[in-house]
């Protein structure tokens, strides 16, 4: 699949490049995308959630009332699960929700996404840019340019750019990302892919390996 370069001014330079089969026009996969995804986003979960048990609580230990006769449920001390104010019975308690997913997975699941943004011709190829300052005006104009305003877009860089990076993040629907830490959530969650000539062919590197 072949698409043209455009400058950040949206016209044609009268380059292409060709989007290599092997990564943008595979047979997607959805489940190795389920799994890279959900493994994603449990990394991003803190796992700090807490609630005491009853030997947590601190309260006296005296037993309230009696075993039996009583014609009520069994309970002993006042940190009884059973009373307002007592231990939570199996409560949370921090725990890692991370698990590991095989590189062969992960790579597949990326290059589902991006056969999924090709097929929706949702790939912008740009030239090597910079800003000479960090500019939300200039990143704005940009996408005007391309036809991506309103929309939510995904940048990707071959390596950190300070100034486009601070020119982007104050924009709520847009994102600046180096190839090297794509992932298949960012891909999905953006409307457009917008990279530039020597990120196509870092991410060409990354996942042909």
């Amino acid at each position: 699949m072949e698409i043209n370069v455009l400058n950040i001014n949206g016209q044609e330079t009268g380059r292409k490049v060709t989007l290599n089969d092997a990564i943008f026009g595979i047979e997607p996969n959805d489940h190795v995308i389920y799994l890279d995804v959900k493994q994603y986003l449990a990394d991003q979960r803190q796992g700090t959630a807490k609630a005491k048990e009853r030997s947590e609580h601190a309260g006296s230990t005296r037993k309230l009332i009696r075993q039996k006769g009583g014609g009520g449920a069994r309970r002993g001390d006042i940190n009884s699960p059973v009373l307002v104010g007592g231990g939570r019975v199996f409560g949370p308690k921090p725990r890692d929700y991370r698990f590991k997913l095989n590189k062969k997975v992960k790579q597949l699941a990326r290059r589902s996404a991006l056969t999924y943004k090709a097929q929706e011709n949702a790939v912008v190829v740009v030239e090597d840019f910079s800003f000479d300052a960090p500019k939300t005006k200039d990143f704005v104009n940009m996408t005007k340019n391309l036809n991506v305003e309103g929309k939510k877009v995904l940048l990707l860089l071959p390596e950190t750019n300070k100034n486009v990076y601070k020119s982007a993040r104050n924009l709520q629907r847009a994102e600046v990302l180096e190839a090297a830490k794509l992932n298949t959530y960012k891909v999905l969650n953006a409307d457009v892919l917008v990279m530039t000539e020597k990120s196509l062919e870092a991410i060409e590197g990354i996942l042909n390996k």
